[in-house]
């Protein structure tokens, strides 16, 4: 990015009062690109109208979402994220599985897992946790599971659907890929008419 649009980016965080952030690992082409054929397969077994599907590009691990976060503290918040990130070494993550939150006869969110061998995306995520609380004081503690969102259910469509669990079982253990996790990254999500705008404001680099 040039100059003018670091500054003008700079302007517009200044302009707004709250910034909904979360904070997140990305997910690589290659690893996306076959979770997405995965979500191609789910869409054709569930009704046209059900589902809001993430778009490919968005796909990410989420470690905490903030929402409103004040954009006075924003830099705070990216030296607090980078301090808890250098204390990790890069984690190898993998993509497995299709799930459902909260459960699969009532779901709101159709998910693929991610997970790690040693636990550290999981210790990751309560350090950051921990940390962010400053920023985010209403939030409660949260059981955490590694995922990337495929899809969230309309209102009126929670309730099962034969033709979707179906194809979600064949797809229960499918192994999508995996990568190494070099960093942390804090996300801007501006709510549009269509759909979200996800900016990356802050790479934190993993020791």
């Amino acid at each position: 990015m040039n100059l003018w649009g670091e500054f003008r980016k700079m302007i517009e965080e200044l302009k707004a009062p709250f910034l909904r952030l979360f904070i997140a690992i990305t997910v690589p082409p290659e690893v996306r690109k076959v979770i997405g054929r995965a979500q191609g397969q789910l869409r054709r077994d569930s009704p046209q109208a059900a589902i809001r599907w993430t778009c490919p590009e968005q796909f990410h691990v989420t470690l905490k979402f903030l929402g409103g976060v004040p954009a006075e503290q924003v830099e705070a918040l990216k030296t607090t994220v980078s301090n808890v990130s250098t204390g990790f070494s890069a984690i190898k993550l993998s993509a497995k599985g299709i799930g459902f939150f909260p459960s699969e006869k009532r779901p709101r969110v159709i998910w693929a897992g991610v997970g790690d061998e040693g636990g550290q995306l999981v210790e990751l995520h309560r350090r950051i946790d921990e940390a962010v609380r400053p920023f985010a004081p209403s939030e409660k503690p949260e059981r955490f599971t590694g995922h990337i969102t495929l899809g969230r259910f309309k209102p009126g469509f929670h309730a099962a659907i034969p033709k979707l669990h179906d194809r979600a079982a064949v797809l229960g253990n499918r192994q999508f890929g995996s990568w190494q996790a070099l960093e942390v990254e804090l996300v801007r999500s501006e709510l549009t008419s269509t759909g979200a705008i996800h900016t990356v404001i802050a790479s934190c680099p993993l020791k």
